[in-house]
Parts: structure tokens; sequence; C-alpha cells
């Protein structure tokens, strides 16, 4: 499975502004730009979204597993903290901070963690990052 997403860039670093769009349509044309990652300007920027996918694919994963174990949640809430950090002459994404509540019936809070942490290690997103990813999950 392949999935496509692009961005388009005009101008310098801090006076242009871009516009990022997926195959999907769900984001089109997107504005994205150096106030709106570094200040609070309008518009996403990658950190976000890779904040999204991870949160999404996150979710999905925990789905997948809790279904294996018999398990089927009525809601799963997944919010990532992406973290950009200066590091030597150039920035770099350190750290995902996953905050997970579940409310899941028949499931007890052992079982729950155990599963948590599998799904957080086998996301896909996860295996992908090289940042260190932490997690806090409970059940509601």
């Amino acid at each position: 499975m392949k999935k496509k997403a692009w961005a388009v860039w005009k101008g310098g670093i801090k006076d242009g502004g871009g516009t990022i769009s997926t195959e999907t349509g769900v984001l089109k044309e997107a504005p994205y730009g150096f106030k709106s990652r570094f200040e609070d300007g309008k518009g996403t920027n990658p950190e976000e979204l890779i904040g999204a996918a991870h949160a999404g694919c996150f979710s999905m994963a925990l789905s997948l597993m809790l279904g294996e174990a018999g398990l089927t949640a009525d809601k799963i809430e997944t919010h990532a903290e992406v973290t950009l950090d200066k590091v030597g002459d150039g920035f770099e994404i350190t750290a995902s901070h996953l905050t997970v509540v579940a409310t899941i019936p028949g499931a007890d809070a052992v079982k729950f963690a155990d599963i948590a942490n599998k799904a957080k290690a086998g996301c896909p997103v996860s295996k992908l990052m090289k940042a260190k990813i932490t997690m806090d999950a409970k059940l509601a």
C-alpha cells in the first residue's frame, strides 16, 4: 500500500509559505509556514500533522489488539504531543507523547496497560520515529 501527499513552498523561510495536500483530498492546499510552525500563525505544520498521524495510528493499533484480546472499546481518545527541539545547527523531532483515555467494557487496568504498551510499540508510525515515545494511558 502506498499513500501520497505533497507540499508546495514559495518564497523564503520566514516570508514565504506553502500548502500541503493529500491524495484523499482531506487536506487540499492546507496552508503552512514559518509562523504556524514556530509562532502562533494560522495554518498547519509538520509536527502537528505527525502528531495527528501518530494519534490515529496508535488508536487503530490499540483497537486491533483489543479485538485480538476479545475486547471492544466504546471509545479511544488519543492526543499526541510532538516535540521539536533545536539540536546542534538544526532542529529534530525528539519526542512524541501519547495521552490515551479509553472506555472498554470488561477491561481491567493491568490488561489495558499491557495492550496499550504493545500498541504503542507496534503502531507503524511509532516504528517510523526514532524519537522517544512516551504514553499515559488510563481506562475511563
